[in-house]
C-alpha cells in the first residue's frame, strides 16, 4: 500500500469514527407505515410463546414470562393462557421456543386456533453494580408471526435502563456509607417482575390495537419509533473505500 492510499484510508477511518460517535435520533413513522401486514391480515388471537432467554440471567425468563399475557389482552387481542400454552408445548416435546422459531407455524393454528404467534427474546438482563450505583438493563426483541404464512407481521427491539440506586444519605463519608448500604439493599430486594412490566409496556404500546379494543384499525396514524432499519450507508462506503485503497 502506498503513502497516498494509507492517507486515504486514515481519513476514511476518521470520518467513520466521527459518524459512529454521534448519537442518531430515532426516526418516527406511523403504525400503518411500519406494520402494514398487521392491518392487512388483522389477527384476532395471539399465542404467546415462552421467551427465548439469550441473557446471562437464568431467572430472567421466569420474571418476564409472567408479565406478557395481560398487557397483550388489554391491547385488544384474545390470548391463550400462558401456562396452558407451555404445558401443551411440553407435551409435544417442545421445551424451548427456539425449536419452533424457524418452522412453518400452521401447526399452532391446528393446535390452538391462533391467528399469529408472539415470540420474545430477552437479549439482555444485566445488573450493573458499583458501590454507589446500580442499574438494571433489559433489552427485548419481539416478533409477531402469522400462522398462515409465517410472515413477520410486527417486530420490535428496545432497551430499558432502570436505576436501582439509593440517594439521599447526605454528605461526607457517613453519607457515602449509607448510600452504599441502601444501594446494595435496593439491588438485592428489587422487584424484577415490576421492571419486566416496564419493558413489556414499551413494546406492547407499538403493536397495532387488536379487534377487542376501541381503537382497532383507528391507530394507523399513531407514531412509533421505526424498527425496520435500513443498511447503514457509511459502513458500506467505508468498506468499499478501504478495499479501493488497499488495491
Amino acid at each position: 500500500m502506498n503513502t497516498l492510499s494509507k492517507i486515504k484510508l486514515l481519513l476514511i477511518s476518521l470520518v467513520v469514527l466521527g459518524v459512529s460517535g454521534c448519537v442518531t435520533p430515532p426516526t418516527y413513522v406511523t403504525k400503518g407505515e411500519e406494520f402494514p401486514s398487521m392491518y392487512i391480515e388483522k389477527p384476532k388471537s395471539l399465542l404467546i410463546m415462552p421467551p427465548i432467554n439469550l441473557s446471562t440471567a437464568a431467572e430472567a425468563k421466569d420474571y418476564y414470562s409472567t408479565t406478557v399475557e395481560m398487557p397483550i389482552a388489554l391491547h385488544g387481542y384474545y390470548t391463550f393462557p400462558y401456562q396452558l400454552t407451555a404445558d401443551v408445548l411440553k407435551q409435544q416435546g417442545v421445551y424451548d421456543s427456539e425449536l419452533v422459531y424457524d418452522i412453518p407455524l400452521n401447526k399452532f393454528y391446528d393446535y390452538f386456533g391462533a391467528d399469529a404467534v408472539l415470540f420474545t427474546k430477552i437479549a439482555k438482563w444485566d445488573t450493573a453494580y458499583t458501590v454507589l450505583a446500580s442499574t438494571l438493563t433489559v433489552s427485548i426483541d419481539a416478533e409477531i408471526k402469522s400462522t398462515k404464512t409465517s410472515e413477520v407481521l410486527w417486530e420490535y427491539n428496545g432497551t430499558v435502563v432502570i436505576d436501582l440506586s439509593a440517594n439521599g444519605g447526605g454528605g461526607g463519608m457517613a453519607g457515602l456509607l449509607i448510600n452504599a448500604i441502601a444501594t446494595a439493599i435496593n439491588t438485592a430486594a428489587a422487584d424484577y417482575t415490576t421492571y419486566a412490566k416496564v419493558a413489556n409496556g414499551r413494546f406492547v404500546g407499538s403493536i397495532p390495537y387488536g379487534p377487542y379494543h376501541p381503537l382497532y384499525l383507528k391507530d394507523q396514524q399513531m407514531k412509533v419509533i421505526q424498527q425496520r432499519q435500513n443498511e447503514k450507508p457509511m459502513e458500506k462506503v467505508a468498506e468499499k473505500a478501504s478495499k479501493e485503497a488497499s488495491e
